[in-house]
């Protein structure tokens, strides 16, 4: 398999699924400006929508959209967790902070905040939602570790990986603790590190 990525972009999270499933997978670093890879190819002969995470599989089969790849990889390694099995009501539990994350935070809040020539009252009305947005996560992990059942999955991780662009956006979270402990608990992983160290992040 093939996960075309770029460093901490929201690919970050389906580069930390594959490595917490202990799956073997090439990943190909994207230039989002230049739409290039790192070898040197158009990668919108690859990708026609020029945007990360895309997966392609040894039989050429591909998968875009984030939520999407991390759900497949998730079903690859089943006993890890990342994914409860079908039919099991936490599956759509996790499914539903995979939406609210990919909707509420990564489109709704990040990217307005993320364009340079977003207007200064649409950004003030941005860090507000997200602000908002982040309590509403907080009091759900409010006496537990993760946001579904006892163990991380790829709700986590996705989550996980928003909340650093908060840190890199300088959004003052201090007033939610429980937030902080959350992220280090899951920044501490050997798979998260793993990744983070692949893409140069640290």
């Amino acid at each position: 398999m093939k996960l075309y990525y770029s460093p901490g972009a929201c690919s970050q999270s389906p580069h930390i699924i594959a490595r917490e499933a202990g799956l073997a997978i090439d990943i190909i670093r994207v230039d989002l400006r230049t739409k290039q890879t790192e070898k040197g190819e158009d990668y919108r002969t690859i990708n026609p929508l020029g945007q990360v995470p895309f997966l392609v599989l040894g039989d050429g089969s591909t998968l875009s959209e984030g939520s999407a790849i991390a759900q497949y990889l998730a079903d690859q390694a089943p006993t890890k967790g990342l994914m409860p099995a079908v039919g099991n009501f936490d599956r759509y539990k996790v499914q539903q902070w995979q939406s609210f994350v990919g909707s509420e935070l990564h489109k709704g809040c990040y990217t307005p905040l993320f364009n340079p020539q977003t207007a200064a009252e649409t950004r003030a009305q941005a860090l507000e939602m997200l602000q908002s947005r982040m309590a509403h996560v907080a009091r759900q992990l409010d006496g537990r570790e993760y946001l579904v059942g006892k163990q991380m999955t790829a709700a986590d991780v996705y989550l996980w990986v928003t909340m650093n662009w908060a840190h890199g956006l300088k959004v003052d979270l201090s007033k939610l603790p429980n937030l902080a402990a959350y992220h280090q608990r899951i920044s501490a992983r050997p798979a998260v590190q793993a990744a983070l160290k692949a893409e140069g992040l640290i």
